[in-house]
């Protein structure tokens, strides 16, 4: 799980710096990616960096892992502190989208070292 992680761990860095290639290099193809905003789940590389555009024209959100744990389903999970912030970096009020600030589960399955799937789940 230690690769896994250093992966994860490098895709929160570059999500949070704004970097969709830097991110794309570890998603598969055909990734299945949860849509936080809208829901259901994006699929493939060209969806992920289309919802990721537009949902950076909106807000900027901020995501920070505090811990990992394999789940049963064999999912990465990363315990996340999710901040949302609007373009100037000012907290939302009255959110009007799927995203608000709170800790949520991030999980990853891998396939080929690559991130194939990500989900999101209430902490356990």
């Amino acid at each position: 799980m230690d690769a896994e992680i250093k992966i994860l761990k490098g895709l929160y860095d570059r999500f949070n710096a704004r970097d969709i290639d830097g991110v794309m290099a570890w998603l598969t193809d055909d990734v299945a990616w949860a849509n936080g905003m809208d829901g259901g789940h994006e699929q493939g590389q060209a969806a992920v960096r289309a919802y990721w555009t537009r949902q950076w024209s909106l807000i900027s959100p901020h995501v920070a892992p505090v811990g990992f744990r394999r789940a049963a389903d064999g999912a990465v999970v990363a315990e996340v502190i999710q901040t949302i912030r609007d373009l100037e970096g000012n907290p939302l009020g009255g959110q009007a989208h799927g995203l608000k600030d709170r800790t949520v589960g991030h999980a990853f399955t891998f396939r080929g070292g690559k991130v194939a799937r990500f989900d999101i789940r209430d902490i356990e």
